[in-house]
């Protein structure tokens, strides 16, 4: 053992010896902690370009800001960088991707003519490595999201387009949860709105409640594949009426009892998903969250270990809905390395939920006995416990990089390869 290690081991003692004080095993946070798994989102890898060659630039409301060198130029690329970041990262982890990552062999494949064959090669890299696969349609740059509508357009063919286009995600859906032995997520999210006020705002949500009808008709194993749907409050182009708002979906999961996806950058800059855990989780079965952090808007930046990462962890985590929550990430910056971001982003969401694991009873006790100020004072007092010795030593446990040791790590990745793309 290298005396670095034994540092770390003898820090991982004194902490776990005070945490032990106080009635919080850390061996079993620790086992807990190995449990979970993150979703890592492949967007953030290539700025959302996907591999469809068809010239079509970003659209949707979606924008990447930032050049740094090393972008992925294809899915071989691609699957380089997420296994050079996930040997940085701790845990075992799911990778998330989108449909027109798919593999076509440089022919053209229309969204609605895609299939499992064209996954094959991800569903094969995943199961070598032990990976989980979720999914999305691509309701964006397309020739067919028109007018900034795709399942809510008042032509019938676009809509029909688009249907088919989330009917053949959620079939490939399928195949890779079969194939991998662990049920794929395929979220639906579209980018219509107007970006001003419109006269008739009920017409294009009844338009997208019969065209998601139409997808989720045929009901899924689900231990192979589970739906969800995403709501947003706006978006470049669809600053003022966005059709799948939060209420909708939030009806339409209920009604449906599919998964609803909160995006930590789909809100009000005020409002905290933590906030709607739990009363989302009275009338659904699952959650899908989606992890972020918004910057005045929507404009995901990388996770930080802020106040409300934190919260939204200790929401999961304190009432143990680890098994009807699926956390991922999603958020792209292209003015860092891509590589380090996930591995920043989703260290950070492990750190929060390790915070969480580690949490002392005393201030939910306090809170059932009615004695606010101390459950008050319990919070802030657990704020300074050492969570950080035990996050160490999971990474020791885990054979990655402990700390910032990492970064030497991405720098020289990106020197010997990112730099020479």
């Amino acid at each position: 053992m290298s005396v670095a290690d034994a540092s770390i081991e003898q820090a991982y003692r004194l902490a776990s010896a005070r945490y032990a004080a106080i009635g919080v095993n850390t061996e079993a946070a620790l086992n807990e902690l190995a449990k979970l798994s993150i979703s890592i989102h492949c967007w953030q890898g290539d700025d959302v370009t996907g591999f469809e060659n068809l010239g079509i630039g970003l659209s949707g409301g979606i924008a990447v800001t930032g050049n740094y060198p090393g972008k992925a130029r294809n899915p071989d690329e691609l699957r380089q960088d997420f296994e050079m970041a996930l040997s940085w990262i701790p845990g075992k982890h799911r990778i998330n991707l989108h449909a027109f990552y798919g593999e076509f062999g440089g022919k053209r494949v229309d969204r609605n003519e895609i299939g499992p064959e064209h996954f094959q090669g991800w569903i094969d890299w995943a199961k070598s490595h032990g990976l989980g696969i979720d999914f999305n349609p691509t309701c964006f740059s397309h020739s067919m999201s028109r007018d900034g509508l795709t399942l809510s357009h008042p032509d019938p063919a676009v809509r029909h387009f688009w249907i088919e286009h989330c009917l053949a995600c959620r079939e490939i859906g399928q195949v890779m949860g079969k194939s991998l032995g662990s049920p794929t997520v395929t979220n639906v999210w579209i980018p219509d709105g107007y970006k001003d006020n419109p006269v008739d705002r009920w017409s294009p949500r009844v338009r997208l409640a019969e065209s998601l009808d139409k997808i989720f008709a045929k009901k899924l194993n689900p231990l192979h594949h589970l739906d969800a749907v995403e709501g947003k409050l706006f978006g470049i182009g669809s600053e003022s009426f966005v059709v799948g708002s939060h209420e909708f979906y939030l009806g339409y999961a209920i009604q449906k009892q599919i998964l609803l996806c909160l995006d930590a950058g789909h809100f009000h800059p005020t409002e905290s998903i933590a906030d709607k855990i739990s009363s989302a989780l009275l009338y659904l079965p699952r959650l899908l969250l989606h992890v972020s952090r918004p910057v005045r808007w929507d404009s995901d930046h990388v996770v930080t270990l802020d106040d409300s990462l934190q919260s939204i962890a200790h929401e999961v985590i304190g009432n143990e809905w680890q098994s009807r929550i699926h956390i991922g990430l999603d958020y792209f910056d292209a003015s860092i390395n891509r590589t380090a971001a996930w591995a920043i982003g989703t260290r950070n969401t492990l750190k929060a939920l390790l915070i969480g694991l580690l949490q002392p009873s005393m201030a939910r006790e306090a809170e059932a006995a009615g004695d606010l100020t101390a459950r008050l004072a319990y919070m802030e007092e657990a704020k300074s416990l050492p969570w950080s010795a035990v996050w160490d030593q999971h990474c020791l446990n885990c054979q990655v990089p402990v700390g910032a040791a990492w970064l030497e790590l991405a720098k020289k990745y990106e020197d010997e390869v990112l730099s020479k793309r």
